[in-house]
């Protein structure tokens, strides 16, 4: 015995399929489609794609980071999901549009003539007259009226009258088919020409992404792509003088290398600057070594302006380094040892030795060259940096600036070359460096050279701003610094700094003053530190021992006491290290003012430094290399027939009104009997006046 619940029965196979297909081809789906896809494409323009995944977990976090990579939003628009709604969509509007359209080919080619006449007296425009002459006559009458006015009709006769059928505008209909299918093509275009071909061979062709080093050549077949793959999107960086027949394909997990019909010759590239030093304009001479048949054309790519070879778009996409040749020399930030220099290429390293015995060793990474630098480099204060002006922690917190903050509030200028280095110590562990060649003035006393850090990529460079000595180099400082580290000197500079300051025939005010200086200068160097302190030197040393020891209500003049004291005792210091380097004394004069005042705050932000040597880039010959983008995309001309169908369509289903008139005509005993009605898709006064027109040609003044 079985039993089955009151009201409830399953639905036949045939009918839950037919219910499936109803709702895949209808608008509520693809609207529904189409809204999903908007969505991804904001989230794919908001957030970067492609961005490695270090930088995602520094700007959101591995909770999201991780998220973000599970479900491809680093990367939507190559998405299994997005291009399985690209899919679906395709799908469904091809239903819908196969499901429309036999009835709208029926509907293109119906009169709808069979109306009956009673069924007139239901349109909202309607009309009836009395005509002379038969019903036969007016009809042919009407019919050349309508014809001639554009309309299209259909004339027929009936027992008791005639039916005059005419409509105009009917492309309307063909609008909704040309606008629907311009979807299809579209969609079909952005799936031939995105990551579905590729991500087709890798499913079923046996090719992964490659994600180690060394040279092209000697990487295996798994991970490339034949040239005869119909479509690709990729980058080819060429260097000046050399020659590249491979693009790399970028993946989540590495890169796809494509081969190409052809290589590509770079054979000198060209960048033309504003007068603010920004690019205007950059191209690249190339030559063209196709492989079949051994031709060698000579073309210029530019911005806009790419060259088409076998198929393949050659775009410029940007400028690069192609492995310059730098020399670097190395600067001990302590001032104590000697510097030396190295010699790299861009995107090599050197392998430096710490210690007498190299129990530590650094790897230095050429990681950028850069020749012209546009940089907002302006103090945030618009003026020059008062060292004197020292107010405790708040006022040198804020005049530290150099290494403990970005520069902000900056004016555009060429600062000229730079280099971009990283120093990875033996853990792995790196932090990279950004050094300007030449100083900078920046309207502050003395020209300063800049030198940056930062910890991670996602962090903006912190510059320490070291004064330029005489000669316009950093020895001036280098000296300064490693005097301040020699016990006998700072001793032998508070005694010069003592007798310059008081009075000889005051030896109480001298001994006093000596201790104050000697003190001051020691917590200075970091040679004497405050307790409970964290402070390794500079003025933040100095600022925490005044509120560790001076009450709150001295401390703003005991602060400007100390720091005119120490900077007095730093010139002494300055003149002791240029003796012992046999060099004159620096002069009493407003540059050198200026030097000491940004060498003051150069050697208190220098124990914020996080390394224990700069490196200076001295000379470099440089060699520029282009990057090319390459793309073979036969959808776009799917594309561009798709967006013809729908500017026409949506033109037709906007601006062009379907219109149907019916004019019944039955014999009276005197004439004829009129009876006409017209209908329109779209109510708009525009069809009050065309029916009135029609009323009074067809019908005249008669109602």
């Amino acid at each position: 015995m079985t039993t089955t619940t009151a009201g409830v029965r399953p639905q036949p196979a045939p009918q839950r399929l037919r219910a499936l297909l109803e709702l895949v081809s209808s608008m509520r789906f693809a609207i529904s489609l189409l809204t999903v896809i908007c969505i991804a494409s904001v989230i794919g323009t908001v957030l970067k794609q492609g961005e490695p995944l270090g930088n995602y977990i520094n700007q959101f976090g591995p909770f999201w980071a991780g998220l973000f990579m599970a479900i491809k939003l680093n990367a939507v628009y190559s998405a299994w999901w997005f291009l399985l709604i690209l899919a679906f969509l395709v799908v469904s509007t091809s239903l819908c549009i196969a499901r429309n359209t036999p009835k709208i080919l029926a509907d293109l080619k119906s009169y709808k003539e069979n109306i009956r006449e009673n069924s007139l007296l239901a349109f909202h425009h309607r009309a009836e007259a009395q005509l002379p002459g038969t019903p036969g006559e007016q009809a042919t009458r009407m019919g050349h009226a309508l014809v001639k006015a554009g309309w299209k009709v259909r004339l027929q006769q009936r027992t008791d009258g005639w039916m005059v059928a005419a409509k105009a505008g009917s492309v309307n209909k063909v609008g909704y088919l040309a606008a629907h299918s311009a979807i299809v093509l579209i969609c079909l275009g952005g799936l031939l020409d995105g990551d579905l071909v590729v991500r087709a061979q890798m499913w079923w062709g046996g090719k992964v992404p490659y994600n180690g080093g060394g040279m092209i050549s000697q990487v295996a077949p798994q991970h490339r792509l034949p040239s005869t793959n119909p479509t690709f999107r990729g980058n080819v960086l060429v260097a000046e003088g050399t020659s590249s027949s491979t693009a790399l394909l970028n993946q989540s997990d590495g890169v796809l290398l494509q081969d190409l019909p052809f290589s590509i010759e770079l054979k000198k590239f060209i960048v033309e600057y504003y007068s603010t030093g920004m690019p205007k304009l950059f191209a690249s001479e190339i030559v063209i070594h196709d492989a079949e048949t051994g031709e060698k054309i000579p073309a210029r790519v530019e911005v806009n302006h790419p060259v088409r070879h076998r198929g393949i778009e050659i775009y410029q996409s940007s400028f690069d380094d192609g492995g310059s040749s730098v020399t670097l020399k190395a600067m001990p930030m302590d001032g104590g040892g000697k510097s030396f220099e190295v010699k790299g290429t861009i995107g090599s390293t050197t392998e430096l030795a710490k210690g007498p015995e190299a129990a530590e060793k650094m790897t230095l990474e050429y990681t950028g060259l850069r020749v012209i630098n546009v940089e907002n480099l302006a103090d945030a204060s618009g003026g020059p940096t008062d060292v004197r002006k020292v107010d405790l922690r708040a006022s040198l917190d804020a005049r530290l600036g150099a290494a403990n903050k970005t520069v902000r509030n900056k004016n555009l200028r060429n600062v000229g070359p730079s280099i971009t280095y990283k120093l990875r110590d033996a853990a792995g562990q790196a932090r990279e460096f950004h050094n300007y060649m030449l100083p900078v003035d920046l309207g502050e006393g003395a020209p300063v050279f800049l030198l940056g850090a930062r910890e991670t990529p996602a962090d903006g460079f912190r510059y320490l701003r070291v004064p330029a000595d005489e000669n316009g180099a950093l020895d001036g400082f280098l000296r300064l610094r490693g005097a301040m580290a020699d016990a006998s000197l700072r001793e032998q500079a508070v005694k010069a700094y003592a007798r310059e300051a008081t009075d000889p025939s005051r030896p109480e005010l001298a001994r006093q003053l000596t201790l104050s200086a000697s003190r001051a200068l020691a917590l200075f160097a970091g040679a004497e530190a405050v307790p409970g302190s964290k402070a390794q030197g500079g003025l933040l040393a100095v600022s925490e021992f005044i509120e560790a020891n001076v009450p709150a209500a001295e401390r703003p003049r005991a602060g400007e006491v100390l720091v005119r004291i120490l900077n007095g005792t730093l010139f002494e210091l300055a003149q002791l290290s240029r003796e012992r380097a046999g060099l004159q004394p620096l002069p009493r004069d407003e540059r050198t003012q200026g030097f000491m005042t940004q060498a003051v705050l150069a050697l208190s932000d220098a124990f914020a430094y996080p390394a224990p040597m700069a490196f200076e880039l001295k000379d470099f010959t440089q060699v520029q290399a282009s990057v090319f983008q390459v793309t073979r995309s036969p959808g776009h001309y799917i594309v561009y027939l798709g967006c013809a169908l729908l500017i026409l369509g949506v033109f037709a289903m906007l601006y062009v009104r379907e219109r149907r008139l019916w004019v019944w005509l039955g014999a009276t005993g005197d004439g004829a009997h009129a009876r006409m009605a017209l209908s329109s898709n779209r109510k708009l006064m525009d069809v009050d006046r065309e029916f009135q027109k029609l009323r009074e040609r067809l019908l005249g003044n008669q109602s």
